[in-house]
């Protein structure tokens, strides 16, 4: 089945990692996180390593290590943790990413800008707070 709307792997991890860490109350290691998502511990590291890069999230080495948060909850959006992974939404230019057009006006009628939009203007306004 196809999907319209497609969100990749390593974003959709990003997102639900951010917010089982943000949920815990202790720190969270990728075992954890990977259990709880049936994802690959492997692609999870590196998810979380670029989280890191980005300045999301601090990990802690050792038997007793994790993850935590480097801001609060509410001080960052699921579109935050979105572009550190995907990198920022591109709403113009052509949805088919085509170079040269046949046509004068596009087959699609806008409605995938209308969709990126939307989703963008949606993970812009979700803070992690709201689903802890």
């Amino acid at each position: 089945m196809s999907k319209v709307v497609n969100i990749s792997e390593a974003a959709s991890l990003a997102i639900h990692a951010v917010v089982l860490i943000a949920a815990s109350d202790k720190l969270i290691n990728v075992n954890q996180i990977a259990e709880a998502t049936g994802a690959s511990k492997n692609h999870l590291a590196k998810v979380m390593q670029r989280l890191g890069k980005e300045g999301l999230v601090t990990s802690s080495r050792g038997p007793n290590g994790g993850f935590k948060l480097k801001k609060q909850p509410n001080e960052f959006t699921l579109y935050d943790v979105y572009e550190s992974i995907e990198g920022p939404i591109e709403i113009e230019g052509c949805p088919m990413e085509r170079p040269v057009c046949p046509f004068e006006k596009c087959l699609m009628g806008g409605i995938i800008h209308k969709v990126t939009s939307d989703l963008r203007t949606y993970l812009e306004a979700e803070t992690i707070d709201k689903y802890i």
